[in-house]
């Protein structure tokens, strides 16, 4: 049996647009009453990595997370709205880009995720998560998340949303423990959003983001909205709309190579307009990473500095040091002179690059992944 994966072309964020979209968008998958009954608890999970305003397209955008919230209170279920950001408290970071005041425009509630709650996972490779209390206090999750891409993972979607129901700090022992193998770090995340599953997803695909993502690509114009129960399925379509290389993104590898269901187009039942329609004219992918994938580990390790990327200061750092508190490995340090990297300790997670608030941390690749790169921007 296919899984559905809806479809609707959406131009502008215009409110009577947007909700018009929705309504359309799910009514294949049976309306938001075949997701909320009335009285339950609704949890929204949009995208808040950092306070930037909706046109740096770094959250998911406001008036999507409004139109949602109404049609959710129309069937019914009593709302709450929450994430963990990268950096930034919840509701600063709520504020700044927007989400806050649709939240309080609708009456419902902000939960900023700060409560952690130890969780065991009989069944695979992570058995010991810390989670929000809201998620697991929710009846109902509906996974908002905004198309972008990402310089470890190649791409943030669906399944990468649900990482922000591990809470702050507790994202970086995640990190720790996946080290420098993003393969690893891929399961940990396709292993949580299936121990959590969104009863729906909704991706906001109006105006993704391209290139260095996820927080600090540029906008770039979409057109979409997508929605499915089946979050793995959303981003497998999300990924063929904008014509992303799959075996660059790791979740999907990943869940690919591990036979997971809705990795793989063929396996998705698309409802609405034809992809090809909706695709972009152009979308750039982050710079690839890695590429020592089933590299033994010892020839990985000594090929290091030339299969893999790494972060680099760029000259607008203005020395904050937010990339400094936030880096996993204790790996960067600030001096006089600026911020030093220990390339050394460096796991290459780029979580510096992803929470800089500046955009001053570039990624530099090495010659064997500058050469794949050439050669692959020949054929």
């Amino acid at each position: 049996m296919k899984l559905p994966v809806s479809l609707q072309p959406l131009a502008d964020y215009q409110p009577e647009r947007v909700r018009a979209a929705l309504v359309e968008l799910l009514a294949p998958l049976g309306g938001m009453a075949a997701f909320v009954r009335p009285g339950q608890k609704v949890l929204l999970k949009p995208n808040l990595l950092a306070g930037k305003p909706p046109e740096k397209a770094v959250t998911t955008h406001p008036e999507v997370v409004r139109q949602v919230i109404l049609l959710v209170q129309e069937a019914g279920g009593v709302v709450s709205v929450g994430d963990s950001p990268g950096i930034g408290h919840p509701e600063a970071v709520a504020r700044k880009c927007g989400i806050l005041a649709a939240v309080e425009a609708t009456g419902a509630r902000f939960a900023p995720f700060i409560d952690s709650v130890p969780v065991k996972v009989q069944e695979g490779t992570f058995h010991h998560l810390e989670v929000a209390r809201e998620v697991l206090d929710a009846d109902v999750i509906i996974n908002l998340p905004k198309l972008k891409t990402h310089q470890m993972m190649g791409f943030t979607g669906a399944v990468k949303n649900m990482f922000g129901a591990v809470v702050g700090m507790r994202k970086v022992r995640l990190h720790l423990q996946a080290g420098a193998d993003p393969a690893f770090f891929a399961l940990m995340l396709l292993e949580l959003a299936e121990r959590f599953p969104p009863a729906l997803t909704i991706m906001d695909a109006v105006v993704g983001m391209e290139g260095n993502g996820p927080g600090s690509g540029d906008p770039v114009p979409i057109g979409a909205l997508l929605a499915s129960p089946h979050a793995l399925a959303l981003d497998t379509a999300a990924i063929a709309l904008v014509g992303l290389n799959e075996r660059q993104v790791w979740t999907q590898r990943v869940a690919t190579e591990s036979g997971r269901a809705g990795s793989r187009l063929a396996e998705i039942d698309l409802l609405g307009p034809e992809l090809a329609g909706l695709r972009p004219k152009r979308f750039r992918p982050a710079p690839n990473s890695d590429i020592g994938f089933g590299l033994p580990a010892p020839v990985k390790r000594a090929l290091r500095n030339t299969v893999t990327a790494r972060p680099e200061i760029a000259a607008g750092c203005v020395r904050c040091g937010d990339c400094v508190r936030h880096c996993p490995p204790h790996a960067m340090t600030l001096d006089r002179h600026g911020v030093q990297i220990d390339y050394h300790r460096c796991i290459r997670c780029f979580c510096c690059q992803e929470l800089c608030p500046h955009g001053a941390i570039l990624t530099r690749q090495g010659a064997l992944l500058r050469i794949a790169a050439f050669f692959g921007g020949k054929r």
